[in-house]
């Protein structure tokens, strides 16, 4: 009798050796799970003369389950913040130890030898691809450069702007008298070209002094109230003790306890514990305080002297049912 073999394909245990990589069923098997890897390894292989590199994102960290090597390969190949897709795979396609363990899946499993060589990447096309790689991280230096240098122009375009408007605001303006105009036209020509000259140099050294507001001025119209001290009553600047230290007479005297009393806390604690129980329990609505006679225990409409106790509650049932049965006939006539 052949010995236990286990198909990590069919994911099932076989004694009839090496006839089941035989089996219409190991055969479609094997072809769906290389059609699953199949578009991943020719994504891979298209970028082999044209590298993409990236900015690095988590999602360049996905991994993809080699088949022939029966372990996870990273899919892209990342280094610092930079990412070159499907640099991983190709790296481990063009490995000899996946070469040898491609080889050793096809002769165990009976596979088509044509299709191996679409799982195989050759030092020549990996050579062509680190070439390209070259490439690509030059191109993206180049895209990273000018995008920093378009950052630059807008940022000093908008600094040139802030400065101007700054400039606009704080430069004095000079206003000729019409007077003084009209007699001495050279002389506000002068000034205009003396104020046009200084304009040119920074305007935060020719600022004109801030004004000193004078609150005793009498011409602010401020109003004196008078002051507020209580007569007969000290503040903390004569010496009295502060208002918030003085203890209230009120409470002095009576003492007054602050929070529930411990009775109180002891019903409080009682009723959260009743809460807790289902509402609908037998007696949650009942009245302690109030006075019973000897005859409060529920009568079911006979007495229980023999026989067994669940005949008696399932006639009391019955005749429960029928009873509200006949008054709900009564209702709708």
């Amino acid at each position: 009798m052949a010995t236990a073999q286990r198909c990590p394909l069919c994911r099932q245990t076989f004694f009839c050796g090496r006839g089941h990589v035989y089996s219409r069923k190991h055969q479609r098997q094997l072809k769906v799970a290389l059609d699953r890897l199949l578009p991943q390894v020719e994504a891979a292989r298209k970028a082999v003369r044209a590298a993409q590199v990236e900015r690095y994102v988590p999602e360049h960290e996905r991994c993809c389950w080699c088949l022939c090597c029966s372990c996870e390969v990273r899919k892209h190949l990342s280094h610092g913040n930079l990412t070159v897709l499907h640099g991983g795979l190709l790296e481990h396609l063009a490995s000899p130890e996946h070469k040898k363990a491609t080889n050793r899946f096809w002769w165990e499993n009976k596979a088509e030898a044509q299709v191996k060589e679409k799982f195989l990447i050759s030092p020549q096309d990996y050579a062509r691809f680190k070439k390209s790689m070259v490439k690509g991280l030059d191109s993206y230096e180049e895209k990273e450069d000018e995008v920093i240098r378009e950052m630059a122009a807008r940022i000093r375009e908008a600094e040139h702007s802030r400065q101007e408007v700054v400039r606009s605001v704080l430069e004095p303006q000079a206003v000729p008298d019409p007077e003084e105009g009209s007699s001495a036209p050279g002389s506000w020509t002068g000034t205009h070209s003396q104020g046009a000259s200084a304009s040119e140099q920074p305007s935060y050294l020719d600022l004109p002094p801030a004004p000193e507001l004078d609150w005793m001025d009498t011409g602010q119209p401020l109003t004196f109230i008078g002051h507020q001290d209580t007569p007969g009553v000290g503040n903390i600047h004569s010496g009295a003790t502060p208002p918030w230290m003085v203890q209230d007479e009120e409470y002095s005297s009576r003492n007054q306890q602050i929070g529930p009393s411990y009775e109180e806390f002891l019903k409080e604690k009682e009723k959260q514990k009743l809460k807790k129980l289902p509402p609908d329990r037998v007696g949650a609505n009942f009245d302690h305080n109030s006075s019973t006679s000897a005859g409060w225990l529920p009568s079911f409409g006979r007495v229980w002297n023999n026989g067994r106790r669940w005949q008696s509650r399932h006639q009391f049932k019955t005749e429960a049912a029928a009873r509200n049965k006949q008054q709900s006939h009564k209702e709708k006539s």
